[in-house]
This record gives structure tokens, C-alpha cells and sequence, in this order.
């Protein structure tokens, strides 16, 4: 089973997001929050509502999915989209199993790399966090009448012409 949530629309200068997103398919109910990270003074964090955030604001995204049923749900993939114009704070993802994806087709274990010719020799080179846009988890089964909840943040950022 597998549920995708709708990308947040995310400007250049200004993420606008739902406070939540829900979904219902008769066996699993998806809920996708999303709230800007706000460091108070101390150093504390709080949360505020993620209506409007700036480049530089960092905004956490909460994914709960709950099985609605008295049977358990196996080959569970829980996947988070990462909106344009925002990059993954890398090491963020809870569950840390996370595993990330470039193009929603193929996911490895963070951080990602690729294959590229430096002077004449094939290297693994990090990709990017700008460029991640999918996050995954394999949960393996959820319990009837359970939930999980998996989460990650995103820094705002300002790149003509978006993030790739």
C-alpha cells in the first residue's frame, strides 16, 4: 500500500501550506500537517502555523497514517513529498529510516550520491539536499487500529528559477 501526500505550493519568496491534509482510502487515513519552526530567544523551539515562511524559514512536515481497520497492513511505504523552492534538513527525518529520492522512482539511504567524472575519473558525489524530493519509510506493518507517525523538515530557500 502507498500513499502520496499533494505537494505543498511553495513560492520563491513565500510558502503557502494547509495547517493539515487528510485522506482517506477505506483502509489507511493519511494526515499531513505542516507548521513553521520557530526558535524563540533561550533557544527554544515552538511552532507557528506555516501559512506564509520566508527564505530561511524552516517548516516541519508531521505525516500520521492510521489503519482503520482490525487488520494489520503489510508493505506499508509511507512517502513525504519535498515541495519545490525548499531543500531536506538532512538528518531531520524521523524515523530516522528514512530513505530519499530524486524522482519518486529510485530511493537509497541518506545522504544521497551519483556517479560524475572528475578528471577523467568516475567518483560518488553528494547530491545536493535542494535536490531531494521525496522521502520514504518502509514500516513494514501497521496494527489494526494503530498509527504512524513520520516527520521532516525543510528550509525555505530562494533559487531563481526553483529547486531542481
Amino acid at each position: 500500500m502507498q500513499a502520496f501526500f499533494a505537494s505543498l505550493a511553495v513560492g520563491a519568496m513565500l510558502v503557502v501550506a494547509a495547517p493539515a491534509f487528510a485522506q482517506k482510502n477505506g483502509v489507511i487515513e493519511t494526515r499531513l500537517e505542516a507548521r513553521k519552526v520557530v526558535r524563540g530567544a533561550d533557544g527554544k523551539e515552538t511552532f507557528a502555523p506555516a501559512e506564509n515562511a520566508r527564505p530561511g524559514e524552516v517548516i516541519e512536515y508531521v505525516a500520521t497514517y492510521l489503519n482503520t481497520t482490525a487488520q494489520p497492513v503489510r508493505n506499508l511505504e509511507a512517502t513525504l513529498p519535498i515541495p519545490a523552492n525548499t531543500e531536506i534538513v538532512l538528518e531531520s527525518a524521523r524515523p530516522n529510516a528514512a530513505k530519499a529520492s530524486v524522482d519518486a522512482v529510485s530511493f537509497a539511504t541518506m545522504p544521497l550520491t551519483r556517479k560524475a567524472k572528475r578528471n577523467g575519473r568516475e567518483i560518488d558525489e553528494p547530491v545536493p539536499a535542494r535536490e531531494y524530493r521525496y522521502l520514504r519509510w518502509y514500516p513494514g506493518e501497521l496494527a489494526g487500529g494503530k498509527s504512524a507517525v513520520f516527520s521532516a523538515r525543510v528550509k525555505v530557500i530562494n533559487e531563481p528559477g526553483g529547486a531542481r
